[in-house]
């Protein structure tokens, strides 16, 4: 996968690691991302750690449909948390090994939320609200301005211009 970092991969498990106090590998290479997220059983820990209580049931069993049961329980917690649904991945993404870049798009994501659950946090902060009031006056003043971003071209046309050769029919 060439969008596949394993930089951000590390961060991702480093701060699992922090979060969840379990004792994982945190190299993030493919092959260890994939087998220390494949069961769904750290992520489910994970979600618990940030809010105790929000997956009732881990699955432990290595059992194909128990994992994914994991993997959706997690996924699921993630969306409640606040992470946008074009950040999260499919449950085959991760257990079929297909997108492991977007298991860690939805972990970043994730661990930007995770000031919001007084946990240490990944990557830049959220940004706030910028709310402006504007008054009418204000509103009106800038109705007046002519905006140079349509351009002016002088009257100028485009005739005469020719590129390369011409077209022989």
């Amino acid at each position: 996968n060439s969008k596949y970092s394993e930089e951000l991969a590390q961060e991702s498990l480093e701060w699992i690691k922090a979060v969840t106090a379990e004792p994982i590998n945190t190299s993030g290479d493919t092959d260890n991302f994939f087998e220390v997220l494949k069961d769904g059983v750290i992520l489910c820990k994970l979600a618990n750690s940030l809010q105790p209580g929000s997956i009732k049931k881990i699955n432990e069993s290595k059992m194909a449909f128990k994992c994914m049961e994991n993997i959706s329980a997690f996924l699921e917690c993630a969306k409640n948390f606040g992470v946008p649904t074009q950040e999260t991945f499919q449950s085959v993404d991760l257990w079929e090994r297909q997108n492991l870049n977007s298991v860690v798009i939805c972990l970043q994501s994730l661990g930007r939320k995770a000031s919001n659950f007084n946990k240490p946090s990944i990557g830049p902060k959220e940004a706030d609200k910028n709310v402006r009031n504007f008054s009418d006056e204000q509103l009106r003043a800038g109705a007046n301005v002519i905006s140079l971003q349509y351009g002016s071209n002088k009257g100028a046309t485009q005739s005469g211009i020719n590129f390369g050769n011409t077209r022989h029919m």
